[in-house]
C-alpha cells in the first residue's frame, strides 16, 4: 500500500523523499562523526593517564583514515550489490562495538589497532550514502541533500564536544577514567539506531512504501537518463574510467585539502582552545562547540544555491578562499580573533564537501560511479590521516598547537587554484556539441 497513488509534482516528491530520508541518514552520520572524532576531547588525558605523545595521538587519529580509505571502495561496491539498507546496518553495528571497545585502550599500540579496526568497520559509510542520494535526487537537487546529509558532522560537534566534556567529568565513577565513560556512553548508540535503519530505510524508489509505482518509476527513469547522459558525455562507464578522468583527479585533489583543514580542526580544536587559558573540560567542549555551529549553518544556506555548473564553480572556489582566510586568522589570532577565523573557516567546510560529490555523479553511472565516489572519498581521506599527524609533529616539533596549520593552509592554496578547472558532465556534453 503506498501513500499515493498518484504522480505527485517533483518539487512534492523531492520534499516527501528529503523528509522520509535524510532525518534517518543524518542521525546516522552525527553519530559516525561523533565517535570518530570523540578522540579529540580526550586528546590530553590520554597524554596524561597513558603517556601517549601528540605525535603518536596524531598518528593514531590519522590511523583510522588509512584503513577507511583502503576499504572505501570494496565497501561502496559491496553496498552497490547486497543493497544500501543491510550494508549500512552492517557498518553501524561494528563501528559501534569498535568505538565502545575504545575504553579498553592501554597504550599507543592498543590505541592504534583499535582505530584502525575502527576505520575498517566505518568504512564506506559516507560515500555509500552520497552513492545513495544518487537513486532518489536530480542532479539540481543533489548539492542541498548532500548538504543536509553533513549537517551530521556540524551537528556531532556542536553537542559532542559539550556531552564529551561532561562525560569526562565521570572521573573515577566506578574506577573508570572520564575518556572510559566517554567511548562507552557514545559508541553503544550506533548499535541501536541501526536497527532503525534495517527497519526504515529502502534500498531504492521501487521498495519506498511512500511512494507510489509511477512516482517510483519516474524518478530511476528521470536520473537514469541524466547519468546516461553524463557518462556519455565523459565516455565513463568502466571502473577504469575513474582514474582516466581528468575532472575526477580534480576534485581528488581539492577534496585533499578540504579533509587535511576539517580535521586538522576536529582533532586539534580542543587542545588550541585549552591553551588559551585555565579552564574546565566543559568550558573547552562549549567553546570547541561553536565553530560547528557556523559550519551547520553555512551547509544549511549556501549548496542549496548550486544549481548549475557555473553555480557550483563559484561557490566552491569562494568556500577554499573562506577555509584558506579563516585558518590564517586562527593561526595568528589569541583566543577571540582566533575563535573567529576557526569559525569563518568551519562555515564553508560543509558547503565545499557536497558541491565536489555532484561532479563524479554527472560523469559516471552504475558500477562506475559507486567505486568513482568511494575513490574520491578514498584519496581524498589521506588529508584525514595527514593533518591529524602534521598538527601533532609539529606541536611536538615546536611546542605550539597552531604551528601545523601553515602547512595545511598552503595545501589548500592549491586546491583553489584546482577548483576552476572543475566540469560537470553536462559542460563536457556542451564542448563536445558546440565544437
Amino acid at each position: 500500500m503506498t501513500e499515493s497513488a498518484t504522480l505527485r509534482s517533483p518539487a512534492v516528491l523531492n520534499r516527501v523523499i528529503f523528509a522520509r530520508l535524510m532525518p534517518l541518514l543524518i542521525a546516522a552520520y552525527i553519530l559516525a562523526f561523533l565517535d570518530r572524532t570523540n578522540i579529540g576531547m580526550a586528546k590530553d588525558r590520554l597524554e596524561v593517564d597513558l603517556g601517549i605523545s601528540a605525535t603518536a595521538y596524531g598518528i593514531g587519529a590519522g590511523l583510522f583514515f588509512l584503513t577507511y580509505a583502503l576499504c572505501e571502495i570494496p565497501s561502496n561496491l559491496i553496498m552497490h550489490k547486497v543493497g544500501a539498507r543491510w550494508w549500512i546496518t552492517r557498518i553501524m553495528i561494528t563501528w559501534g562495538l569498535i568505538s565502545a571497545a575504545m575504553m579498553f585502550v592501554q597504550g599507543e599500540w592498543s590505541f592504534y589497532i583499535l582505530r584502525m579496526l575502527l576505520g575498517i568497520a566505518e568504512a564506506g559509510l559516507f560515500p555509500g550514502v552520497m552513492y545513495y542520494l544518487t537513486k532518489w535526487f536530480t542532479v539540481k537537487d543533489r548539492a542541498k541533500a548532500n548538504g543536509a546529509f553533513l549537517i551530521g558532522v556540524s551537528i556531532a560537534n556542536i553537542v559532542g564536544a559539550p556531552i564529551g566534556g561532561l562525560l569526562l567529568t565521570m572521573e573515577g565513577v566506578l574506577g573508570l577514567h572520564g575518556w572510559q565513560w566517554m567511548f562507552l556512553i557514545e559508541g553503544i548508540p550506533a548499535c541501536f539506531l541501526a536497527i532503525v535503519v534495517w527497519k526504515c530505510l529502502p534500498d531504492g524508489p521501487r521498495q519506498a512504501k511512500f511512494l507510489s509505482t509511477e512516482e517510483a518509476d519516474w524518478l530511476e527513469r528521470t536520473i537514469s537518463e541524466e547519468e546516461t547522459s553524463g557518462a556519455a558525455g565523459a565516455s565513463n562507464h568502466k571502473l577504469i574510467d575513474i582514474v582516466r578522468d581528468r575532472q575526477i583527479l580534480l576534485v581528488v585533489g581539492v577534496y585533499f585539502g578540504h579533509q587535511l583543514a576539517v580535521y586538522a580542526l576536529n582533532f586539534f580544536l580542543p587542545s588550541i582552545i585549552g591553551g588559551w587559558g585555565e579552564m574546565t573540560s566543559v568550558e573547552i567542549g562549549l567553546l570547541t562547540a561553536i565553530p560547528w555551529v557556523f559550519s551547520a549553518i553555512g551547509a544549511l544556506v549556501l549548496p542549496r544555491f548550486a544549481k548549475t555548473p557555473s553555480a557550483s564553480k563559484k561557490i566552491a572556489f569562494a568556500t577554499m578562499i573562506g577555509i584558506i582566510v579563516g585558518y590564517s586568522i586562527g593561526a595568528l589570532g589569541g583566543p577571540v580573533l582566533g575563535l573567529i577565523g576557526f569559525s569563518l573557516a568551519a562555515f564553508n567546510f560543509f558547503v565545499l564537501q557536497p558541491i565536489l560529490f555532484t561532479y563524479p555523479a554527472t560523469r559516471l553511472t552504475g558500477v562506475a560511479l559507486a567505486g568513482g565516489l568511494a575513490f574520491v572519498n578514498t584519496v581524498g581521506l589521506l588529508g584525514g590521516f595527514l593533518g591529524p599527524y602534521i598538527m601533532g609533529f609539529m606541536e611536538d616539533l615546536t611546542g605550539s598547537s597552531v604551528s601545523g596549520l601553515w602547512l595545511i593552509v598552503g595545501v589548500c592554496v592549491i586546491g583553489a587554484f584546482l577548483v576552476p578547472f572543475l566540469k560537470q558532465g553536462q559542460e563536457t556534453n556542451s564542448a563536445v556539441a558546440h565544437a
